[in-house]
């Protein structure tokens, strides 16, 4: 497969249907909803648009699928069948490539990317099942009494993911529920459901018991009967803060347990003593990647005064050079925004920006002309005179736009940094040893990044301070977020 390969080989064909007990079904409603590409406007599926009583359907064939086959298997056969998953997302990777390129609209350079961290998460979560074990316990109670706690999976889980990452999601989301003996019922985002779908059919190629991986496409209702249900243990969700407090919101009657990783405003930030030839192209990425829409994205980027001018001067002419179009071009490397509402949405906080007073120093509208005016494009965006109570200072946009300060000294900066609602990402950027220990205790935010930016590994937790969430993604932390502990009282006499 290469980019020059039709829509409909990729697409098998126009109507998608949801994964439920390892067969492809249609919404009881009969309805569905469209899925197209955001370069083009072009039609790519009409897909299942499940409801309430689908979503109970999944829940359902997720909780007998507890008890069935995938319950007696030891870890190691969990494993073997991880690592054969691992085997097949590789080898098919073009396809599932292609299919977030087109619904998502991000370039295929960047989609290709995505195949070693891919294998990487399925491996590790792999190597984490044969690991899972209890504890034996010493206690002070009288007798001859032996303790110990053993680990169980926490049961079914729903899965409700975002539409910035598709096929990483699906995997970032399995691998600890097939790690740990759990069930799932992920329900992707209606902007970008396609990959979710071809993820699922390999893992029952893998091997997989039906009904462990169950995949119910639909609008926000479907998310909503999800988050609610009685029968769900567990609730994994990426997303934006707003969401995240309503799924929070349904979780609490049944008391189920919640994890939720959500938006950012991190801070990336320059001190004079960095290297800026490292610095300016990173500052750029760690912002316009994407389209700009990651939710670690670095989009107030605070630069030491004694260099702020040269700095912008040099950032504002290395991202006029940022080639942004076709993202089936393999020389894109930012393509358009997901769907036509969040591209407004994007325009709108710009043009609040400038009402606001901030500069626009580059960019700053849709672009527009011969192969542009059919998809979302937005121009990368910079402004100066940004205050630090401006809304574009505040609030995540979520789309390619930069705002750039100036600041003096290291107390100040930090001030500044943890003066948000969120807490996801940040960057530090300084040869300054002392300094980069200082601002990576002193800033309230789940990852720091020093003379680097958005660096993810499946060994080490990534997730969010404040309203950027709570719970960790990857390590062995996110696998504890997956089990139960029990507690085993034995008396010997």
């Amino acid at each position: 497969m290469n980019a020059n390969t039709p829509i409909t080989s990729v697409i098998a064909k126009r109507d998608q249907d949801m994964l439920i007990s390892g067969k492809r079904v249609p919404a009881v409603s009969g309805q569905r909803f469209e899925t197209r590409n955001p370069a083009t406007g072009e039609l790519l599926a009409n897909v299942a648009q499940g409801g309430a009583e689908d979503v109970d359907r999944a829940v359902k064939a997720a909780r007998e699928a507890l008890s069935g086959p995938w319950s007696r298997m030891k870890p190691a056969e969990r494993q073997a069948i991880m690592l054969r998953l691992a085997d097949l997302v590789e080898e098919n990777w073009d396809e599932l490539a292609m299919l977030d390129t087109l619904d998502l609209g991000a370039p295929l350079s960047r989609t290709r990317l995505g195949k070693v961290r891919a294998g990487a998460l399925l491996r590790y979560y792999a190597g984490q099942a044969p690991l899972i074990s209890g504890e034996t316990l010493s206690n002070s109670v009288p007798g001859d009494v032996l303790s110990h706690t053993l680990k169980e999976p926490i049961g079914v889980v729903a899965a409700i993911n975002p539409w910035n990452g598709p096929i990483g999601m699906s995997v970032w989301k399995s691998g600890p529920v097939l790690a740990t003996g759990c069930t799932l019922v992920m329900k992707p985002a209606e902007q970008t459901p396609l990959s979710a779908l071809r993820f699922a059919e390999l893992c029952l190629e893998a091997g997989v018991p039906d009904g462990v991986i169950n995949v119910v496409t639909g609008l926000g209702d479907a998310g909503a009967a999800l988050s609610a249900h009685p029968d769900v243990d567990k609730i994994a969700f990426t997303g934006s803060t707003g969401v995240g407090q309503k799924i929070i919101e349904a979780a609490a009657p049944t008391m189920k347990r919640v994890t939720v990783e959500l938006g950012g405003k991190s801070p990336n930030i320059v001190f004079a003593d960095a290297d800026l030839d490292k610095a300016v192209p990173a500052a750029a990425n760690a912002v316009f990647a994407n389209a700009g829409q990651i939710c670690s994205a670095g989009t107030r980027l605070f630069v030491q005064s004694s260099i702020h001018d040269e700095f912008i001067e040099r950032l504002v002419e290395h991202s006029r050079t940022i080639r942004v179009g076709d993202p089936l071009d393999p020389e894109t490397q930012i393509g358009p925004v997901v769907s036509q509402a969040q591209m407004e949405r994007i325009l709108s906080f710009i043009d609040g920006a400038e009402d606001e007073g901030a500069s626009p120093l580059l960019g700053g509208a849709r672009k527009a002309g011969e192969g542009y005016d059919a998809g979302y494009f937005i121009e990368p965006t910079i402004f100066g005179n940004v205050t630090d109570g401006m809304t574009i200072a505040r609030e995540e946009i979520f789309g390619p736009v930069l705002s750039a300060f100036s600041f003096d000294t290291v107390d100040e900066v930090l001030t500044r940094a943890n003066a948000t609602s969120f807490g996801l990402g940040s960057g530090v950027w300084t040869s300054n040893l002392a300094t980069a220990h200082k601002m990576a205790r002193g800033i309230k935010a789940g990852s720091v990044w020093v003379n680097c930016y958005q660096m993810l590994d499946p060994g080490v937790p990534f997730g969010g301070y404040k309203l950027s969430g709570f719970g960790r993604e990857s390590g062995p932390h996110h696998i504890e977020e997956y089990l139960e502990t029990k507690a085993v009282w034995i008396n010997l006499d």
